[in-house]
């Protein structure tokens, strides 16, 4: 694949990696960094403005880096001031608001709205209409799905806003809301439609709104009484201990 450098508009100091491919009506702006082996969809913008390049004649722009083989969908808005890793996909019409910093090896589903000032670990998941507040924290293997909305204003309107943080391998479950500040330790399991408003110890199963936690997540068992979790034990598409096994793996990667 090759750069059509006809179809963008292009800012100053970007830098495209030759093998890079460029959808028809791209626009990128001053100080967009595309690693190797990328492909950006049609009508994709990259390094949007920030709201003070509107209103301060000093505004600085900051840079936007995507890492190597990112796979960025139509319709994609990708704002100045995210450092995206590796292997990034995402689905179309996505929104990636200011200042993230994501790892290797995310997905970000079709119309989903990350509102800025958040961190991502790796191989962090979400599925498509998932909304991420500001100040969120997504540790690594976390997973999200559809119709999902974190919050950061626990008495809105005030300045004192906080994001959720979300544990390594918890799995978040739709139409669930998450509230300001919440803490959910690792290998959680929230289940669909869940109103989350207190901590989670790690391995809890909440579910509910109101809700609670009903147990211990490694107490669960499937149809022919195997364990359900924690879940890298019996999934492994897309992750790194595919073809290792999930114990030979964290063993060499520890």
């Amino acid at each position: 694949m090759s750069t059509r450098y006809a179809h963008i508009r292009s800012g100053k100091d970007v830098e495209i990696h030759p093998s890079v491919y460029i959808g028809q009506n791209v626009k990128i702006y001053d100080g967009v960094k595309i690693g190797p082996h990328s492909y950006i969809g049609d009508n994709c913008t990259l390094g949007e403005p920030l709201q003070a390049y509107y209103q301060n004649p000093d505004y600085m722009h900051p840079d936007t880096l995507i890492g190597a083989n990112a796979l960025i969908r139509s319709n994609t808005v990708v704002y100045a001031g995210n450092s995206i890793g590796e292997h990034f996909a995402c689905g179309h019409h996505v929104t990636i608001r200011e200042n993230n910093q994501i790892g290797h090896h995310v997905s970000f589903g079709t119309l989903s709205d990350i509102q800025g000032e958040s961190k991502f670990g790796n191989y962090v998941r979400l599925h498509s209409n998932v909304h991420i507040c500001q100040f969120s924290q997504l540790h690594d293997f976390v997973m999200i799905y559809p119709f999902v909305v974190l919050t950061n204003d626990k008495f809105p309107p005030t300045h004192l806003v906080q994001g959720p943080s979300i544990g390594e391998y918890s799995q978040i479950g739709v139409h669930s809301v998450i509230h300001a500040g919440i803490i959910i330790q690792d290998n959680c399991l929230v289940g669909s439609m869940s109103n989350v408003n207190i901590n989670l110890p790690a391995f809890s199963f909440f579910v509910g709104n109101p809700g609670s936690i009903k147990g211990d997540v490694r107490t669960m068992k499937d149809d022919q009484g195997e364990n359900l979790y924690p879940w890298p034990y019996r999934f492994n598409r897309g992750m790194p201990w595919q073809e290792l096994g999930y114990d030979q793996w964290k063993n060499a990667s520890s």
